[in-house]
């Protein structure tokens, strides 16, 4: 095992992960090379994160949860299990991925409720989108690849690759590009970036970028890979 400083999570041989002395990272997670996990924040057991991550202040990592290379977790947002964050992930400070659909402190006998005693999902994030602050995701949505959630939205319902959703309850209200900013009309469903000029084609609700095979490519989540010597 490599080096952590400040911690004792595991990490790939000859990496460093830096963990601030306030956080608390259980000895069974695994962190990727030159991930930084701020103060106070908690990584629960069997998490993964990959490499070249940051998790920030007050920020938490339930058990389990999966998070894929170059992520970014802003001060006090809450990712619970069993969520799957996909490579270059960025989460808004103070938002909720929840994992109850009916949550309940106590069953129809009122007793309080254990683990055992309800079913978790989880939220999935794939690559390169970007949920806003205060933003609150629930159990069992995916949010699709380079997708961006407004501030303060509820999401509900599956979230489109490429789409700018907004408000409570969330609805799309532009199309984004891969730098992150709306992308401008050039024609019948025909979109630009005007950042980096890059095209994209909407079809039946869809987007894509113009050089890919089908707008409607397949959009299952991906589990990120653990990072090595995990």
């Amino acid at each position: 095992m490599g080096t952590v400083e400040g911690g004792s999570a595991a990490v790939s041989e000859g990496s460093r992960a830096r963990i601030e002395p306030t956080a608390d990272v259980d000895g069974r997670a695994v962190l990727g090379a030159g991930t930084t996990v701020w103060h106070l924040a908690q990584v629960r057991e069997d998490a993964v994160i990959g490499a070249d991550c940051i998790i920030g202040r007050g920020a938490y990592v339930g058990p389990g949860v999966r998070i894929g290379d170059r992520v970014k977790l802003q001060n006090h947002a809450l990712v619970y299990e069993p969520a799957v964050l996909e490579d270059g992930v960025f989460v808004g400070p103070a938002a909720v991925l929840t994992n109850d659909l009916y949550p309940r402190s106590v069953d129809v006998d009122g007793r309080l409720k254990r683990g055992e005693d309800w079913h978790a999902r989880g939220v999935t994030l794939r690559r390169g989108c970007s949920i806003g602050g205060r933003a609150v995701l629930v159990a069992g949505v995916t949010v699709g690849r380079w997708a961006l959630v407004a501030a303060g939205a509820v999401v509900h319902r599956d979230v489109p690759d490429f789409a700018l959703v907004a408000g409570v309850p969330a609805r799309r209200i532009k199309w984004v590009g891969r730098a992150g900013e709306p992308l401008r009309p050039v024609g019948a469903d025909r979109w630009v970036c005007p950042r980096t000029g890059e095209e994209y084609r909407e079809h039946d609700g869809l987007l894509a970028p113009v050089e890919a095979q089908s707008p409607a490519e397949p959009q299952s989540p991906v589990e990120p890979r653990p990072p090595a010597g995990s």
